[in-house]
């Protein structure tokens, strides 16, 4: 029998799932012991209590219970490559034969740069980090002492980083810069706010697709007004491209074919190691030339990390080729597509918006998806809760809050068992979700 209610269907997958992971159980209770929540990252906490991992191979992932899952997380889009063993025994062992601690710049410094800047069309010249986070405050740092003036104009719902974080309300440890707020994907709104604004605005800092907010994809005629303006008065504009440059071979700029001034990086062009970088017009980045009169000081010992100067490298010239690209974000569209023509075949209101190979689940009857207000209300974030604890169940591994990344790794039968388990979960709860959404 069904339960009756969405909080008695999230209470019976809790105890299941509780009743299911007592080793992981016990390990998060350890942990709390020494680490704030059990975690040093608040994104991958959800109750009852989150999975605690042992090991992963190929698309799969294995917790301390022994279970093993179908990884369509991918550690949040950094997983473009899975757990291949052969991959990272070659990364690996270049970091072995070369050594790790340099006290110097390498030649994989200069390889990855090239590679990278070959690639995205805004990249005249690079400058690598140690994370998106830092990555988009160095860009906003720079945007700010070439425009000499202080304010950002941020959208809604947009996350770029820990400390850049501008949902319904700013994140509480959120750098002290003073921003303009404007909403995702409003052409006429925004552009009557720069207009506003633009005496104040050193930059303007986008998302193409908002990632944290639920995949919400930037449309060409809003992103285009928005490189108009910026060009028309002087404000540098931004593309957080940290989670968005893997869905193209050269990223959104390139298939929309809208070149920012500066673009921001991270997550799977460190080859699975800790990486950032800020790319962009060569006036902007010679700020930070050491040969220059008057440059910019930007240090930070692991920034040329040999670990990631090397894994980015092999990852991104052995690994996610062009070609391999284009294939892997092709079968996510496919994956996309199958997804929402079930929801409408069963008549649910569910909706997966994204691009790509890089998408989420939202509960709602809206069918275009072009602001976070459109991704659902408190319900919707209870089902899923529910829709991550049951694909569990199923051994299917997404995000708590719907987000689904695929890897090269996941086979055909992968995303058929993907889709079975939505399908099983839309059929069992067909009423609920009329019910609560």
């Amino acid at each position: 029998m069904l339960p009756a209610t969405l909080t008695e269907a999230l209470r019976h997958e809790e105890e299941r799932f509780t009743a299911a992971n007592p080793r992981s159980r016990a390990q998060f209770e350890t942990a709390c012991r020494w680490l704030p929540g059990g975690s040093t990252r608040t994104t991958v906490f959800y109750p009852p209590f989150p999975l605690m991992m042992a090991r992963g191979e190929g698309a799969f992932v294995w917790d301390l219970d022994g279970h093993r899952y179908c990884n369509f997380l991918g550690e949040y889009t950094v997983g473009v490559c899975g757990h291949d063993p052969a991959l990272l025994d070659r990364i690996l062992a270049e970091i072995s034969r070369r050594g790790l601690m340099l006290s110097g710049p390498t030649e994989f410094e200069a390889r990855l740069a090239e590679l990278i800047c070959s690639r995205f069309p805004s990249c005249e010249l690079i400058r690598f980090c140690n994370s998106g986070t830092e990555a988009n405050l160095l860009a906003l740092a720079l945007a700010r002492r070439a425009t000499g003036r202080e304010a950002v104009l941020v959208f809604q719902g947009s996350y770029h980083g820990g400390f850049l974080t501008y949902a319904v309300d700013d994140g509480p440890l959120n750098v002290p810069l003073r921003t303009v707020k404007a909403r995702y994907n409003d052409v006429a709104g925004t552009q009557a706010i720069i207009g506003a604004a633009a005496g104040d605005l050193g930059a303007i800092l986008v998302e193409p697709m908002l990632g944290a907010a639920g995949c919400i994809p930037g449309n060409a005629e809003f992103l285009q007004m928005l490189r108009d303006e910026a060009t028309r008065r002087g404000i540098v504009l931004i593309f957080d491209e940290v989670m968005t440059s893997r869905l193209a071979p050269g990223g959104l700029q390139e298939q929309l074919a809208i070149t920012p001034d500066l673009t921001t990086f991270g997550k799977y062009l460190g080859g699975g190691f800790s990486f950032g970088a800020c790319g962009g017009r060569r006036q902007l980045l010679a700020m930070l030339d050491a040969r220059n009169p008057g440059f910019a000081a930007h240090g930070g010992t692991f920034n040329n990390n040999v670990a990631s100067m090397i894994g980015g490298y092999i990852s991104l010239s052995e690994c996610y080729t062009p070609q391999a690209n284009r294939r892997l974000n092709a079968l996510g569209d496919q994956l996309r597509s199958g997804l929402n023509e079930l929801a409408d075949r069963n008549e649910v209101p569910l909706r997966v918006s994204g691009r790509g190979a890089v998408m989420n689940v939202h509960f709602t009857r809206e069918r275009e998806i072009a602001t976070p207000g459109d991704t659902g209300d408190a319900n919707s974030l209870l089902l899923k809760k529910l829709l991550h604890l049951a694909l569990l169940g199923d051994s299917v591994y997404i995000a708590s809050r719907g987000l689904i990344s695929l890897g090269l790794m996941h086979s055909d039968e992968d995303l058929e068992s993907l889709i079975a388990a939505v399908r099983g979960f839309v059929l069992k709860h067909r009423v609920l979700l009329e019910q609560c959404v």
